[in-house]
């Protein structure tokens, strides 16, 4: 066999083809890597870095304070404090359920906290602290710190918790803040709330919450591989809450509040030159300090169930007929329109009827009144007048005349949850009822009954446009600049004049109906009036109302002005099921006008030492 001949340019050839398909692939494995490296470290270098800072750099979030309201002497009325909230992360502690019950009576928790608690830790992840207890006072604070090697995983962390000052006086005008929930949170920018945040939920707490809330800073930490702290800097300081000073005078507040005594109702006291609230509140109120940090069941129930009703804020809510109180609007409207003047006399047998009608409209006085004028009608509050004038208007003059003092408007009051009321008309009736206007109602509406419904701000709006002769000023409860604009000026000041005769007369003249709670050291206006509760048969027509069992009595409404030559305080009271305005609203009245003399130093020397 015969030995194979050596091929050299054959074998040269196979080789270098060899190397240079290894080349190829050595090549393009060098292009595979460094594509790969270049995308790694140049186009998804943002991504990676951020991803490797995520890993070691953690963002969190400070809450701002929350803003400060004082009142409008800088009393402060809610504040912040520090306060403990009990956490605990479940995946740092071992045997839970065991923990949770023996702290059932080292920190006071309930089964109604218990069963908060385990659904918390249902839905939530075994990393992210459950708050176990919010709001700990120090008595379970130092308990718990000398337990605290007991119960791994579970840690009490100061924060700032909201609290109220006189908060039973102010409740319905501050209002309270509580946690943030779902639907609430859903519209809130989440660049500003986080889910455990606390929010207004009524009042002005509500109404400023924009203002109040602030901004949140970032805190930048750096981390170890064990997830601990290494550095800590804030990378953007938080934007703290707007503090807030009310129109508000604590100590007329507090004198409103106790002028009711046992009573229920509503008051308000503005200054009528610029609108400044300088009081509202509805009794009977309650501790808004039991919301903050979760109402328990018990306590909410009882204040739902209370028959006086302590979370209707009556002030801006409450629907009432103005009654009585209707009737220097009404002579005003008559003089306006030349429909009467200051010397029209009528004669007042204490019956009313429409032509080619039975029905009689009865005057509060049997027998009627006799011969009365325009100051007289005011000062005697004679329905039969008022009546006449009425019909004499039509429901059409008197809706167009009453709609500028802004009844059955929203007044706009920089508060939450403001009930429009209702201004009688044609209108109206037929938007509501699908029912036309009958003469008879153009009658009672005259006197402030039928379909009337004002709330308390509404007629202290529209009060206030009166004791000022045309000059509507917003009412609000925050200090601050706001626009007066004026209304009916097309009114001769003669009339405003006869009209503020008329109400001056009601407590200042021998015939007026709230003559004995005229004053020696100053002299004050006013109205009574009475919002009725169910209508009298007309037997029962003349029957006293306190005579009634107390839920069926007629609210008490009283209107009143001080001083009258240059008024500083215009003030309304509602007092529910109170029977009679000048019995049970004006005293109250009254007692609110002493105490704005007394505080601004108004009355005589002598009078404050009586006092």
């Amino acid at each position: 066999m015969s030995k194979a001949l050596k091929q050299p340019l054959h074998e040269k050839r196979l080789f270098n083809e060899r190397a240079l398909v290894a080349l190829v692939v050595v090549l393009m494995v060098f292009f595979l890597l460094l594509s790969r490296y270049f995308y790694l470290q140049v186009i998804k270098h943002d991504d990676y870095s951020a991803q490797a800072d995520g890993n070691r750099i953690k963002i969190q979030r400070i809450s701002p304070t929350r803003g400060l309201i004082y009142d409008r002497n800088g009393v402060l009325l809610a504040e912040n404090e520090t306060a403990y909230r009990l956490q605990v992360i479940t995946e740092k502690t071992k045997d839970l359920n065991s923990q949770l019950n023996a702290l059932q009576d080292l920190i006071g928790l309930d089964e109604e906290d218990l069963l908060r608690i385990r659904k918390d830790i249902k839905f939530n992840p075994a990393f992210k602290p459950i708050t176990i207890k919010e709001n700990m006072n120090e008595q379970e604070v130092a308990t718990f710190a000398v337990q605290n090697h007991h119960y791994p995983g579970f840690k009490a962390t100061p924060y700032l918790v909201r609290k109220y000052n006189h908060a039973k006086v102010m409740s319905h005008v501050i209002g309270y803040v509580s946690k943030i929930n779902a639907e609430e949170f859903s519209n809130k920018d989440p660049n500003l709330y986080a889910s455990d945040d606390y929010v207004g939920k009524i009042g002005i707490e509500k109404y400023y919450e924009t203002e109040l809330h602030g901004q949140p800073g970032l805190l930048k930490s750096e981390i170890n591989a064990r997830g601990r702290p290494l550095s800590q800097a804030i990378e953007q300081a938080p934007s703290h809450g707007q503090s807030l000073h009310l129109t508000i005078d604590l100590a007329l507040q507090q004198a409103a509040y106790d002028a009711f005594a046992d009573e229920t109702g509503a008051a308000i006291a503005v200054n009528p030159n610029n609108g400044e609230i300088l009081a509202m509140i509805s009794k009977p109120g309650y501790d808004t300090n039991l919301f903050i940090s979760g109402i328990s069941h018990k306590d909410y129930q009882s204040l739902l169930n209370a028959p006086e009703k302590p979370l209707f804020n009556r002030s801006i809510k409450g629907g009432y007929e103005p009654g009585s109180t209707i009737k220097p609007y009404m002579a005003l409207a008559g003089l306006h329109h030349k429909l009467i003047t200051a010397e029209t006399t009528m004669f007042s047998n204490g019956v009313y009827q429409l032509p080619n009608q039975k029905r009689k409209y009865h005057d509060w006085k049997q027998g009627g009144h006799g011969h009365v004028n325009v100051v007289n009608s005011l000062a005697e509050s004679v329905n039969v007048f008022f009546y006449d004038l009425a019909v004499k208007l039509g429901i059409d003059r008197i809706e167009a005349f009453l709609k500028p003092f802004k009844f059955g408007q929203l007044t706009g009051l920089d508060i939450a949850g403001e009930k429009q009321g209702i201004l009688p008309s044609r209108t109206w009736k037929k938007a509501n009822r699908n029912m036309i206007w009958f003469p008879g109602e153009t009658v009672i509406t005259g006197i402030g009954q039928g379909y009337f419904v004002i709330t308390p701000v509404q007629m202290a709006q529209a009060l206030s446009v009166l004791v000022s002769k045309g000059q509507y000023t917003p009412l609000h409860l925050i200090q601050k600049q706001v626009a007066t604009v004026l209304v009916h000026s097309d009114i001769n000041t003669a009339h405003w004049d006869t009209v503020h005769q008329g109400m001056t007369a009601v407590i200042n003249a021998p015939n007026g109906t709230a003559r004995a709670l005229a004053s020696k050291d100053y002299v004050f206006a006013g109205k009574s009036g009475t919002s009725q509760v169910f209508g009298k048969s007309e037997e029962d027509i003349y029957k006293k109302n306190e005579e009634l069992p107390k839920h069926l009595r007629n609210h008490a409404l009283f209107v009143a002005f001080a001083p009258v030559q240059a008024p500083e305080i215009a003030v309304v009271v509602v007092a529910e099921h109170g029977a009679s305005g000048t019995k049970a609203a004006a005293p109250i009245a009254k007692k609110i006008i002493d105490a704005y003399m007394q505080i601004n130093d108004l009355l005589p020397a002598d009078e404050e030492a009586h006092e």
